[in-house]
């Protein structure tokens, strides 16, 4: 089978132009870049009536492994199945990140002939929306060293300041720098540092913003630091929304493009969900609940990060509530939970197998039983996949009291999930409440323990008494009934990524606590875990060229 570049390069498109008149969107109110994507008129999807009978679908997974499972494959895949049984469709999406683009994920845009496209332009540098998220954010940074150069009237404290700048790649030598050396010209010197762009304020704001008015607002409330009395330093305070404001307006717009069946999708915003909350704009994903029947959207890695925080953070804020999730997996995924080498991976292994299934156990008990939240299991199918593998699953799944269905729409397109469309359009007439794992009034400090022992199987939360303090310090200054967004690994339940399976009785350590007072949220990071990544030893950039004119190896 050709390569995903390849078969994303041989597709014939249809212009943007028309795939809005397919949703009904007038010509005037669509701004393309180029023939094939284009900003869609917040004007114009302000002024839809709310579709009362628009079903959104959430697609999670099980923990990622080097395996891997495809779940943004399996995204678009249904998004084209249930075109493909007749039902109004569309997808939403989050942009990819340079960062694993050039390191080590690659690109983010489905595979095989369920994809959306185009597929080289939005795993690079898209419409533009990233660059302008990093102005935006890095304007923030330059007005504060600035203010605190030229009198520094609000007497920010140079050792309290907590707003980094930001960079879409992953580069771990700017993780802990030194800023404004060279005489007394270049400014104050003090710590700083960078983070990737995906896991920044800005992001998450972007994201979680219902209109401009709310984004600018928003935007005033981040918190950059703390003057010598300890008292909190607003962006408000620099002047500064109404100029990131109008650096981001035209991002904000959610971009339109299509899959290779001409499937509608809005791909816009991408925070991760490891260290960030990991789902695409509230602003795309309302829209498209206007202009579509049934909404197709993803969160990051698997139901224990991405899925939680769409719950907790998204669904909590937004009002928006998902009609049936699908747990995506793979039979060599699972059986990598099980210890299964990587060497032999494709290797019949019903040991194995057995034995993973505990880590698709729980994502299901969380999504059932903690969410609230009909779902099914979707297996991408291999060719290296036995029948004695796939009867062994279906039977476990089953006893799970869930159903689970085989896709392949890698290979075969909307109509290798046309059956798993037809189940989720079955689970969306179900009845159901949404559960979220913890409520507002609870303490930050329950906040994440109800996470880390509902969700994650730990048995307590641990911290040194410093974070503690600030944990309590949050608490105090009215922050308390903020939502809590963890950053750990993907890898595991745990927070070391070697743990496999379904990990009990860990403890989850949270090793620095940051205000996201912007994004209206409470970021624990946990573990290892970076929020700027870095490069592995041989990065994906390296298969990267361009070749006659066309680009190769992207993914």
């Amino acid at each position: 089978m050709p390569a995903d570049i390849d078969i994303a390069q041989a597709a014939t498109m249809r212009h943007i132009t028309e795939i809005a008149a397919g949703l009904g969107i007038p010509d005037e109110f669509v701004e393309p870049y180029g023939r094939y994507k284009a900003k869609i008129s917040l004007e114009y999807l302000d002024s839809l009536p709310v579709n009362p009978e628009a079903k959104l679908i959430l697609v999670t997974a099980i923990s990622p492994t080097p395996a891997g499972e495809g779940k943004t494959t399996t995204s678009v895949g249904l998004g084209d199945g249930l075109q493909a049984i007749g039902k109004r469709a569309m997808i939403c999406l989050r942009e990819p990140s340079l960062g694993p683009v050039f390191g080590m994920k690659g690109g983010a845009a489905g595979g095989g002939y369920a994809q959306i496209v185009p597929m080289e332009d939005i795993n690079l540098h898209f419409t533009g929306d990233f660059n302008a998220i990093a102005l935006a954010h890095n304007l923030l940074a330059a007005l504060i060293d600035n203010h605190i150069h030229h009198g520094n009237e609000l007497d920010i404290d140079v050792r309290r300041v907590a707003w980094k700048r930001v960079i879409d790649m992953n580069d771990r030598a700017l993780r802990d720098i030194t800023v404004a050396l060279g005489g007394p010209n270049n400014g104050f010197p003090r710590s700083d540092g960078f983070d990737i762009v995906v896991s920044s304020e800005i992001m998450a704001i972007f994201c979680l913003a219902s209109s401009l008015a709310d984004l600018r607002r928003r935007i005033g409330n981040i918190v950059i630091g703390y003057n010598r009395a300890k008292e909190p330093i607003l962006a408000s305070q620099l002047n500064a929304p109404g100029a990131m404001t109008v650096l981001l307006k035209d991002a904000f717009q959610p971009n339109l493009v299509q899959t290779l069946e001409s499937t509608p999708a809005f791909v816009h915003g991408g925070p991760f969900a490891n260290i960030a909350h990991g789902c695409n704009s509230v602003v795309a994903t309302t829209a498209a609940l206007k202009l579509a029947d049934y909404v197709v959207t993803e969160a990051g890695f698997g139901a224990d990060l991405g899925a939680e925080k769409f719950v907790d953070i998204k669904c909590r804020k937004s009002g928006l509530r998902p009609s049936a999730a699908v747990i995506v997996a793979t039979v060599r995924a699972i059986k990598y939970h099980g210890g299964a080498d990587m060497q032999t991976i494709t290797a019949e292994n019903l040991p194995a197998l057995e034995a993973g299934l505990v880590n698709l156990q729980r994502h299901i008990n969380n999504v059932k039983s903690v969410y609230g939240i009909p779902c099914v299991v979707s297996i991408n199918q291999f060719d290296a996949d036995t029948e004695a593998e796939i009867a062994l699953l279906s039977s476990r799944v089953a006893e799970m009291g869930t159903e689970v269905v085989l896709a392949s729409h890698w290979a075969n397109g909307g109509k290798g999930a046309a059956e798993l469309a037809k189940v989720v359009v079955d689970l969306c007439e179900r009845q159901s409440t949404i559960g979220f794992v913890y409520e507002d009034s609870a303490t930050l400090w329950e906040k994440v323990t109800a996470i880390a022992t509902r969700i994650y199987g730990a048995v307590e939360v641990t911290a040194d008494p410093k974070v503690k303090t600030q944990i309590t310090a949050l608490q105090e200054a009215g922050y308390g009934h903020f939502p809590v967004c963890v950053a750990k690994t993907q890898y595991s339940f745990s927070t070391d990524p070697s743990l496999r399976g379904a990990p009990s009785a860990h403890q989850l350590n949270v090793r620095e606590v940051r205000l996201s007072a912007g994004a209206e949220f409470v970021v624990m990071v946990c573990g290892d875990v970076m929020t700027m990544p870095g490069l592995p030893k041989v990065p994906s950039s390296e298969r990267i060229d361009l070749v006659d004119g066309k680009i190769v190896g992207l993914f």
